[in-house]
C-alpha cells in the first residue's frame, strides 16, 4: 500500500508539474518549484523525467541573483496532438473536416472534404492519411449527428451513419482512443465553454440543418446531460408531424421553432435557448417567438439567442473535449 500510495503521489505531482507547465510554457526549475509549491529536488526529479519522454526541452540560460545561471525549460505542446474530425452539412451536401491540434489548442494542419452523402471507407481513408503525416496524434475525436448506444450509432440524421460501429473499427485499424460526440452536445459545449456562465445555469441548444432533422443539447451544471443511452435532446421524435427531410415552407419552419422553445421552457425553465439556422432571417423568428409568448403565457422565458454558425461552436466544442481526453488520468489502487 505505501508503494501505491507513493507512485499516486508521483501522478499527482507530475501532472501537477506539466499543467503549470503548460500554463507558463517557460521555467526555471526554482521558478517551477514556487509555483507548484514542490520542493526542488522533487521538481528536479520531476522536470528530468519529462525532459526525458519530451514532453519539456532545454530552452535558454537566464541571470540568477548572484549564482550560477539559470537553465530555463520550456513545454513542448507538440509532444501530443490529437485528431479532430467533424461531420456537417454545406449546402446540402456532407463536410467532413479533418482539424490536427496540439495541446495548446493550435491548428497544425486543417482540411475539408465535400462528400454527397457519408462514405464510410472514405471517412477512414482520409483518418488514415492524416495519421500517417502526424507520428504524435494520440487521439481521435468525431462529432456526428447521432447518438453511440454500446458501441454502435443507432440514432442519426445521415442514415448512412446507423448501424457503424466506429469507436470499435477505428480503435481496431489505428491503435489510438477514439472518442464519439453528438454534433449538439459538442457544439452547446462549445458556446457555453466562452461564457462566463453561472454553475446552476441551464442552456439549451437546438440546431436546425438544412436538409436533416433537427438535434438539441441540454447544458446544466458544467457539463452536457444526455439522460438514458444518451438519448436526451431527440427532439426529431416530439410528435409535431414533419418531415423534417424535405424543405419546409417558411411560416411552417417558424411555427415550428416556437412550438419546440415553448415545449422545452415548459419541461426545463432554461436561462437561455441557442438556435442554430440558417433558413429564415433572425427577426422574423424573433418576431414569431414575441407573439408566441403573448398568446401562450409562462411564468417566465428564455434569453433566445439565434445564431447562424453552427459549425463555430462545434468545432470548439469538440477541440475542448478532444483534449481534455489527452489529460491523465490518475491510476486507482483497490
Amino acid at each position: 500500500m505505501k508503494i501505491a500510495n507513493a507512485y499516486l503521489m508521483k501522478e499527482i505531482n507530475i501532472n501537477h508539474v506539466r499543467q503549470v507547465m503548460k500554463r507558463v510554457e517557460t521555467a526555471t526549475k526554482p521558478q517551477l518549484a514556487s509555483l507548484t509549491k514542490l520542493s526542488v529536488v522533487t521538481v528536479n526529479s520531476l522536470v528530468k523525467e519529462l525532459s526525458d519522454l519530451g514532453e519539456l526541452f532545454e530552452d535558454e540560460t537566464v541571470p540568477s541573483n548572484g549564482g550560477r545561471p539559470a537553465l530555463t525549460y520550456r513545454y513542448n505542446y507538440d509532444f501530443s496532438l490529437a485528431l479532430v474530425m467533424y461531420i456537417n452539412e454545406k449546402q446540402g451536401k456532407d463536410l467532413i473536416t479533418a482539424t490536427v491540434i496540439n495541446l495548446e489548442d493550435k491548428t497544425v494542419f486543417k482540411e475539408q472534404y465535400e462528400m454527397p452523402t457519408f462514405d464510410q471507407r472514405r471517412f477512414y481513408e482520409i483518418i488514415g492519411n492524416v495519421l500517417a503525416q502526424y507520428a504524435s496524434i494520440k487521439v481521435i475525436g468525431i462529432g456526428i449527428p447521432g447518438q453511440t448506444v454500446n458501441g454502435e450509432i443507432t440514432v442519426s440524421s445521415h442514415r448512412q451513419l446507423e448501424g457503424v460501429r466506429m469507436i470499435e473499427d477505428l480503435e481496431a485499424q489505428f491503435g489510438l482512443p477514439v472518442i464519439v460526440e453528438n454534433d449538439v452536445n459538442a457544439a452547446i459545449s462549445g458556446y457555453c465553454a466562452r461564457q462566463d456562465l453561472d454553475k446552476d445555469q441551464c442552456v439549451i441548444g437546438i440546431y436546425f440543418p438544412t436538409k436533416y432533422p433537427p438535434g438539441m443539447g441540454i447544458y446544466l451544471g458544467d457539463r452536457v446531460i444526455k439522460g438514458k443511452l444518451g438519448m436526451a435532446g431527440e427532439v426529431k421524435y416530439l410528435p409535431m408531424g414533419l418531415d423534417w427531410y424535405n424543405s419546409l415552407e417558411k411560416e411552417t419552419f417558424i411555427e415550428a421553432v416556437c412550438k419546440m422553445i415553448q415545449t422545452v421552457n415548459a419541461i426545463l425553465a432554461p436561462d437561455q435557448v441557442v438556435i442554430y439556422q440558417r433558413m429564415v432571417e433572425e427577426d422574423e423568428v424573433v418576431r414569431a417567438w414575441h407573439m408566441y409568448q403573448a398568446e401562450l403565457l409562462m411564468p417566465s422565458y428564455p434569453n433566445v439567442i439565434l445564431i447562424d454558425s453552427f459549425q463555430e461552436d462545434f468545432e470548439a466544442g469538440m477541440r475542448w473535449l478532444t483534449l481534455k481526453s489527452l489529460e491523465p488520468a490518475l491510476v486507482q489502487f483497490s
